[in-house]
């Protein structure tokens, strides 16, 4: 008979504590599916005395996470204290140094210290599992890692961070303001207290930096890509997307092109008619686009305890059943180096919101500044705040004037947009948010 997995966990926070919960009530399940039994031995946290609604009784306390990780009576340990050094850090890397496997949901560290950790396991034979570190329940690093492996990946893209989806959603369904829905995410536990990680896009940098590694066989880069963030969306930009057919969602977008692998984060528009479109409120979705295939969507929640919890124990019974496979698909000394993409190259359609002084010339002014840098317009609204004609709103005052252009480059269109800047016939900085055809 195999002998159980010995499961050490270090972080019995949220996730942690259900952990504990989770393989204690899917124990014969998990002995039926992997063939062994799998069984927590040891835990170590901040604190001992808290009461986390757990039974801990027949398991080990270990005060220090790297004594835990070097435990001999441990076989598995499971990093889920967060931060992106130590002690996660060393904990880990005593893990695999000593032949253990790890499982982790730790997204910042395997951002940073990924290829790192990846050789250590390489090197001593040991798994490391990430799954609940992108999308937490949404299986996406085992779908790239070893579900697509005979397909070759164009483009993975999607909605990587609830709180942004939430807030961009409230925004839209109720009219409300980028500061309103923040204020009432924070409130709901949604947003942090201080919420620029999440809202200036940098979570869901460090999550597509992972994704990108599965996908492209490249070096995980966390600065290769391009990053902003959703506060200069303002409602007036997602009344003017869902009459145009779109909506607004932060993407996290890596895609082959001829110049190199293309890694950006930024608010988008979708068209209604896609599936990620249709994804609402904290949940997460990634489409997958590969050779051959119709594109793929995996949707589900991306945060939370109990989604996460799952996520960490499937890469457990991964663990127990034997399952060894190079944590970024590919041996680290195959994986590509990669470089930031200037966005001034990427090519894509644009929308275009200005604020056009009501003066006789303005819009020939516009149109002339466009045609100079090669850019088609494939529609244009304009709007007059009291929904009347031009003159109602009074002689020289600014009138939103709303442009999509048809694939055009980056370059071009910030030279067109400064140059009607200088021309001195729009108000305030124009507002361009890229579009992202299905």
């Amino acid at each position: 008979m195999v002998a159980p997995l010995r499961v050490g966990i270090a972080g019995l926070g949220t996730v942690g504590a259900e952990v504990v919960r989770l393989i204690a009530r899917q124990e014969r399940a998990l002995a039926e599916r992997t063939g062994r039994g799998v069984r927590v031995v040891a835990v170590t946290a901040r604190s001992r005395a808290k009461n986390r609604d757990i039974d801990l009784s027949g398991i080990r306390w270990v005060d220090d996470p790297v004594t835990l990780a070097g435990d001999p009576e441990v076989d598995c340990l499971v990093e889920l204290m967060g931060g992106v050094g130590d002690p996660a850090l060393a904990a880990i890397e005593t893990a695999l140094k000593s032949g253990k496997s790890v499982v982790t949901a730790n997204k910042a560290l395997i951002a940073k210290h990924g290829l790192r950790l990846a050789r250590a396991a390489e090197a001593h034979g040991g798994a490391l599992n990430f799954e609940a570190a992108v999308g937490a329940a949404i299986p996406v690093v085992k779908t790239l890692r070893e579900g697509l492996t005979g397909t070759g990946i164009d483009r993975v893209y999607g909605i990587l961070n609830g709180t942004c989806n939430y807030i961009l959603t409230r925004m839209e369904q109720e009219g409300l303001s980028f500061a309103e829905c923040l204020k009432d995410a924070q409130r709901l536990g949604y947003a942090e207290a201080d919420p620029s990680f999440d809202v200036d896009g940098h979570d869901t940098a460090q999550k597509l930096a992972i994704l990108a590694s599965l996908a492209f066989g490249t070096e995980v880069a966390e600065n290769a890509i391009y990053v902003e963030g959703i506060s200069s969306i303002a409602p007036e930009d997602l009344r003017a997307a869902a009459e145009l057919g779109y909506r607004v969602k932060l993407l996290g977008v890596a895609m082959r092109t001829a110049k190199g692998i293309e890694q950006r984060v930024h608010p988008t528009m979708v068209p209604k008619s896609s599936s990620i479109a249709q994804v609402m409120g904290v949940t997460n979705a990634v489409t997958i686009d590969g050779e051959g295939i119709p594109p793929i969507t995996l949707v589900g929640p991306g945060a939370g305890g109990a989604a996460t919890a799952s996520a960490v124990v499937a890469d457990i019974a991964d663990v127990a059943r034997g399952v060894r496979v190079a944590p970024f698909g590919r041996p680290v000394e195959t994986l590509r180096a990669t470089e930031k993409a200037p966005m001034e190259r990427h090519e894509g359609g644009y929308y275009i919101r200005l604020m056009a002084r009501d003066h006789v010339g303005t819009a020939a002014a516009i149109a002339t500044r466009l045609a100079e840098q090669k850019i088609s317009i494939e529609s244009i609204v304009q709007r007059h705040p009291d929904g009347g004609g031009p003159a109602s709103s009074g002689e020289g005052a600014p009138v939103p004037v709303i442009l999509i252009t048809y694939a055009t480059h980056e370059d071009a269109v910030h030279r067109a947009l400064q140059a009607v800047q200088d021309d001195k016939v729009i108000s305030g900085r124009p507002q361009v948010i890229r579009i992202e055809k299905n």
